[in-house]
């Protein structure tokens, strides 16, 4: 997809961090944006800041862990703007501990926005693409924890790891159809981001969670590396640019992911048995 301007975007997750960014850059771009979030607050200032500048913005409240709400998005979208070009599944959120002692909560809402959240964009919105017979694209939020494994991070690190395989699976199943709808998969390290702070969002209904088992100065350590991480506008240029140049694996800290994946894929190729690595430098 070569040309973005006038173009339909739907961003989920979009009123902060990546999301945020992705919609801001979208909209400098001249493409009409859907932000949808979990967070009204959020969702409400991001859509009047965005318009402020010009844009043509619809906010529409989504909780991706429910298909009907992920279903009602896409009528949004349809309905104010007639199509969707980019699909941005990008709404996340983590938790840390021991796997053992996550409860069912902690385990059903993160699997729920994380990788449910991706099936049901890609169920509900990849047939719209496919019936528009127009380039478009589908971008979805993994991490580097989607190509590695770090401890304490379990729950977090087994959706990435899905979503990753999905991309790759949805990516090459458009290609034997000849579909003219691209794919890519977005695997950050540490970016400015709230993800660890994630619990500000999390459901009543999934209120027994174990989030404060996780060791302190593993805590001390990621939340010193997000702050120094990337900053979210620089993770939306490098997507902007893979849905110009369909380009699949978006890394926006290529060093410090090619090394992870080499150690893991050297380790299985040798058998060995996975051992933690130290926290890397954000950048």
């Amino acid at each position: 997809m070569q040309g973005l301007r006038d173009k339909v975007a739907v961003v989920t997750g979009g009123a902060s961090g990546i999301g945020r960014a992705l919609v801001d850059r979208f909209a400098a771009d001249g493409m009409k944006v859907v932000v949808a979030d979990v967070d009204p607050g959020a969702l409400e200032t991001t859509a009047r800041e965005v318009g402020a500048r010009g844009a043509d913005v619809l906010a529409v409240r989504t909780d991706v862990s429910k298909p009907g709400d992920v279903e009602a998005l896409a009528r949004a979208t349809l309905g104010r703007f007639g199509k969707v070009h980019v699909l941005c599944n990008n709404a996340g959120v983590s938790v840390g501990g021991p796997m053992w002692e996550h409860t069912l909560d902690d385990w059903q809402w993160v699997l729920g926005v994380n990788l449910w959240g991706v099936i049901h964009g890609i169920r509900t919105f990849v047939p719209i693409m496919l019936r528009q017979g127009e380039p478009a694209h589908v971008v979805n939020t993994a991490s580097l924890a989607g190509l590695s494994s770090n401890p304490f991070l379990g729950v977090y690190n087994a959706t990435k790891h899905a979503v990753v395989t999905l991309s790759e699976t949805l990516a090459q199943e458009l290609a034997v159809l000849g579909a003219p709808v691209k794919v890519s998969v977005l695997c950050p390290g540490f970016v400015r981001t709230g993800i660890v702070d994630s619990h500000r969002n999390r459901p009543a209904e999934f209120a027994d969670g174990a989030d404060r088992l996780r060791p302190e100065a593993f805590e001390q350590a990621i939340r010193a590396a997000i702050a120094d991480g990337l900053p979210p506008s620089d993770v939306a240029g490098l997507v902007a640019e893979a849905i110009r140049e369909e380009r699949f694996y978006v890394l926006p800290h290529p060093e410090l992911t090619k090394t992870r994946v080499r150690a893991r894929m050297e380790g299985i190729l040798e058998g060995r048995t996975p051992t933690p690595a130290p926290l890397p430098p954000s950048r």
